[in-house]
């Protein structure tokens, strides 16, 4: 496995275990439709929340976070409401960002961007 890839996967099993201390339930891991996934799917404060994670190793080019760009709320937002109408879910619902930087392959920050974009 590419160590993007793997670097990637450990970002996403350290933003769950983050999430669910903070009383979220992960209801979904990397859902898929056609294109588009998302990474985490929970339920916390009776909300369903979209979570992007982004992963990376250093801050050099930016904070993990200022890589969800427009292409991805856009993918987000469409697989999510597929998501929504497969689940009838009539509450709120929230997209969040988890970004993680590992710095010399040890966790250095986690940053968790609540209510972090809204889809137009």
């Amino acid at each position: 496995m590419a160590a993007h890839n793997e670097l990637g996967r450990r970002g996403e099993q350290l933003a769950s275990s983050y999430l669910e201390q903070l009383g979220y339930r992960i209801l979904e891991k990397n859902w898929v439709f056609k294109r588009a996934e998302i990474d985490l799917i929970a339920f916390y404060d009776s909300k369903l929340i979209f979570v992007e994670v982004k992963t990376r190793s250093s801050v050099g080019h930016g904070e993990p976070e200022d890589f969800v760009d427009w292409k991805k709320e856009k993918q987000m937002e469409f697989a999510s409401a597929i998501y929504i109408d497969r689940k009838n879910h009539q509450g709120e619902i929230r997209y969040d960002i988890v970004a993680i930087v590992f710095e010399n392959e040890q966790l250095y920050k986690i940053n968790h961007i609540e209510d972090a974009f809204w889809p137009n």
